[in-house]
């Protein structure tokens, strides 16, 4: 079995909250992203583009979503509250994959959101091949206006995701996964 396929059989999302220090170096970074670009991207439209969150600025955007969520979700409990920003603040490294499909007169709306979600999914696997944890998450800051707006993200675009990288805390155990039975068919 190639190094390849064994990497992709290890590969395991972890929780948001055991991703930690240390995360990835700027070089590391800039890796992460060249990988993440290398998708199928029919007519090299490239419709998606990147928010890269880390350090104070991470922290400053995580802070100001609190006021946004209790605003958009008045029946959030305090702990709900004091808990949303953990989920940005937790991973040393976030990236925001942003998708710009859009109409296009050759290539399909829908292969251009694909595209998108091809990139996050080179992200969390390029990450792990790194030695880091990924997790590919979206959540109510990916899809209501007042995150969005606070985001920089155009009435035009949209989250496909945001990929929390980091150290993980723990050795991540193997989730169940689907019977091939149950989701394949041979024509």
């Amino acid at each position: 079995m190639s190094d390849t396929v064994k990497l992709l059989k290890s590969r395991r999302s972890p929780r948001v909250t055991d991703l930690g220090e240390p995360g990835p170096s700027a070089a590391e970074i800039e890796t992460l992203l060249t990988i993440a670009v290398r998708v199928p991207d029919h007519g090299k439209l490239a419709p998606w583009r990147f928010l890269v969150m880390q350090g104070d600025r991470k922290q400053a955007f995580a802070e100001a979503l609190v006021p946004l969520f209790s605003q958009s979700h008045p029946e959030a409990t305090e702990d709900q509250l004091r808990k949303e920003p953990q989920r940005l603040i937790g991973a040393p490294l976030v990236i925001a994959v942003i998708s710009r499909a859009g109409k296009h007169a050759k290539i399909p709306e829908w292969e251009q959101v694909l595209s998108a979600g091809a990139v996050c999914m080179n992200l969390v696997v390029a990450a792990h091949a790194l030695g880091y944890g990924a997790a590919w998450l979206t959540g109510w800051a990916a899809y209501e206006r007042p995150a969005l707006d606070l985001l920089g993200v155009g009435s035009d675009e949209r989250v496909a995701g945001y990929v929390h990288i980091g150290t993980p805390a723990m050795q991540q155990n193997e989730r169940p996964r689907p019977q091939l039975s149950d989701v394949v068919k041979y024509l």
